[in-house]
């Protein structure tokens, strides 16, 4: 058997917590044996789910919480007083090593505050980006910043697209993952200043295979299997996609149930649905990890069902079992990216000074 991936779950965190949570742990368990998990919860709702389920009970161990970070609360502010909750004690367990990963469905604000105050960024990392993988037509697509970094710097970018294609090709098996930045036109000279510094800084990157500007609605297409923006724009493009893929779905429904007829055809096309349906599901994929930590920090959506913390926590043995924090320490040289740009820094420093001086 491999070395065990022990993984820290906010049982308290998320809409359907904390049934859908212990119901999706066990799962995990049960078809991953080389999986350990820590509950960080309410020790007696955590353990009255727990009774429900047959599972190794040597591989899963409850970590009593007395509090819990609500969805409003400002993030900052609960990492920083509520020391006993879910995802503080959670988050903590990574930064000490005890775990290699921390899954949580609750606040978003505060994983990714906490990530970064508690976890922490590996060393030469700019800003961690939120990740998530989408459906496409075809293959998925990681859609790299969608909520972290609302104002970020081009350097910042061409980072992301790294970590994207170091990603997309040891966790997803794309041999030369094709990297576009999501823009206003597929034009080089197109978009705010962000987008064209961004865009030499990836068309001179060696280490990419970028293939320029593409627009928002390209992306569903698969034209690319990274797509690289701004926090603020991801996150837009996130939530309308989740929104059009709820309103087809449900359209879809509404017609084939609205007679005879199309229930008839309902029925003889029914496997052919159950696949398409299954395809553009996005919890097929887990969570969105937080990439760039010394630890690896997955978030689940807010109504997660069993089913997305479940394939969350293998998303967190397949990160760990293809030593993705140590490529990207490697392929990326991040020490000599951070001390390049210390030179540079000191570089322009040196000229203010003289002329202070003077």
């Amino acid at each position: 058997m491999s070395e065990f991936v022990h993984v820290a779950v906010d049982a308290m965190g998320g809409d359907n917590a904390p049934a859908e949570i212990v119901k999706g742990t066990v799962e995990a368990l049960q078809s991953c044996p080389n999986l350990k998990v820590t509950l960080a919860g309410r020790e007696d709702q955590v353990r009255a789910e727990l009774k429900k389920f047959s599972y190794p009970e040597d591989r899963l161990t409850v970590l009593n919480c007395s509090e819990v970070i609500e969805m409003a609360e400002p993030p900052v502010d609960a990492i920083r007083t509520k020391k006993d909750s879910s995802i503080v004690k959670g988050l903590r367990l990574v930064k000490d090593g005890e775990c290699d990963a921390f899954v949580t469905a609750g606040s978003t604000g505060a994983a990714l505050a906490g990530g970064q105050l508690l976890v922490g960024r590996i060393k030469g990392i700019e800003r961690p980006p939120l990740a998530p993988l989408l459906p496409t037509a075809g293959k998925p697509v990681l859609l790299i910043d969608c909520g972290a970094n609302m104002d970020p710097r081009p350097t910042m970018l061409l980072q992301f697209a790294q970590m994207g294609s170091i990603y997309m090709r040891n966790m997803c098996g794309v041999a030369n993952p094709r990297v576009g930045l999501v823009n206003v036109g597929t034009e080089e000279e197109k978009g705010n200043e962000l987008a064209k510094e961004a865009h030499q800084l990836l068309k001179e990157c060696p280490d990419i295979n970028f293939v320029g500007n593409i627009e928002a609605r390209e992306i569903p297409e698969g034209v690319v299997d990274v797509a690289v923006t701004d926090a603020f724009t991801g996150n837009a493009i996130l939530k309308t996609y989740e929104g059009v893929a709820k309103v087809i779905m449900h359209e879809l429904k509404d017609t084939l149930m609205s007679g005879i007829v199309t229930k008839i055809a309902a029925l003889m096309i029914k496997p052919a649905l159950k696949g398409m349906a299954k395809k553009f599901d996005a919890s097929e994929y887990g969570g969105a990890p937080m990439l760039g930590l010394k630890g690896l920090v997955v978030k689940s959506h807010g109504n997660s069902k069993a089913s997305e913390i479940r394939n969350s926590l293998k998303q967190c043995i397949d990160f760990k079992e293809n030593n993705i924090n140590e490529l990207f320490r490697t392929e990326m040289k991040l020490e000599e990216a951070a001390a390049a740009r210390r030179n540079a820094a000191k570089a322009k420093e040196q000229p203010a000074k003289a002329a202070e001086q003077a």
